[in-house]
């Protein structure tokens, strides 16, 4: 099967971008539940990456890309971890020794302390945590079949409809991933979800995301894709579960959350990053963020913010990413 080489993974529930040393470290500590995971990098005081992660009742997804090499010690887990390079060199060793093999995962078991190394430019998911008994060497047709589920659940998330169904596709994923290692059955029931768009599709979904400064106009969008209005709208709704204008919506928002993330000033200046997207009721705008993200806009600055005083209170303690 051939898998998406997109870049946006998981891009609705960005929570750092161009993340410095500490706050990085304390993002993970936090969704991992790792208060000693340590983090040693070449260069400390450079970027160490951008995160993104979605939390649900069953555990939690997280997308990183790693902005330069760097190593992580001390990862002792209270359960299961899937870790899936997307693109890139990454490694899994075991304390007691052996290294976990990378294709097209690795399955690391709860209490086991692990290194995990990750070279720059690279891209991985982490799914944890996994409950139960978890092989250290799954069968390779099960562990084809979790990094089927994993892309198919990437694919996915490009188009959730909101929070709630983010947060149900979620709880799903670790579901179907669950019952793969307990039955050991590579095969899913049922046909196999695509995860590949219709081209005529893409033209559109690469419109709607790459030219901010579009105004949403149906017609055009047909005319661009090559299709009817009518048979765009049936074809997006099926293949994504979502009409045109409402990714069009949904992409309009993203941009708000990535300026909401980036904001290094006092007061962020949310009502201008609406407006500059086209939203002109502020409360309307913060409903819709919420709907879509399970936050306010305001939550999402203060996700970052709290990190960054948490590395100011350790950071006399030595406690935080090193340079090796």
């Amino acid at each position: 099967m051939r898998h998406p080489q997109s870049k946006s993974e998981l891009e609705a529930y960005l929570r750092l971008n161009r993340a410095a040393a500490g706050e990085w470290l304390h993002a993970l500590r936090h969704l991992l539940g790792c208060d000693n995971l340590e983090c040693h990098a070449r260069r400390s005081q450079a970027v160490f990456g951008s995160l993104s992660a979605i939390e649900a009742e069953a555990g939690v997804v997280c997308v990183l890309n790693v902005a330069q090499e760097m190593e992580f010690t001390h990862c002792l887990l209270a359960g299961a971890l899937l870790v899936m390079p997307l693109e890139g060199r990454c490694e899994v060793a075991l304390t007691d020794g052996p290294r976990l093999p990378m294709v097209p995962l690795a399955t690391v078991p709860a209490d086991q302390e692990f290194t995990l190394t990750v070279g720059e430019g690279s891209r991985l998911v982490l799914v944890f945590p996994m409950p139960g008994y978890i092989p250290r060497w799954p069968a390779q047709g099960t562990a084809n079949a979790l990094a089927v589920c994993l892309w198919q659940f990437l694919f996915r998330s490009e188009y959730f409809h909101g929070h709630r169904h983010a947060c149900e596709e979620v709880n799903q994923l670790f579901a179907r991933v669950r019952e793969l290692l307990s039955s050991g059955d590579p095969h899913p029931a049922g046909e196999e979800p695509s995860i590949e768009l219709d081209r005529r599709l893409v033209r559109v979904v690469d419109k709607i995301r790459n030219e901010p400064q579009w105004a949403f106009n149906l017609q055009e969008l047909a005319s661009h894709s090559g299709v009817s209005e009518r048979n765009l709208y049936y074809l997006m709704k099926r293949a994504t579960g979502m009409t045109p204008y409402r990714f069009y919506q949904r992409c309009r928002l993203i941009r708000v959350r990535r300026r909401l993330v980036d904001c290094q000033c006092d007061i962020p200046h949310i009502s201008w990053y609406a407006a500059d997207e086209g939203f002109s009721h502020l409360g309307r705008f913060a409903a819709l963020y919420r709907d879509h993200f399970g936050e306010l806009p305001s939550e999402t600055v203060q996700w970052r913010r709290r990190l960054q005083a948490l590395d100011n209170m350790s950071a006399p303690s030595g406690k935080t990413c090193t340079a090796s």
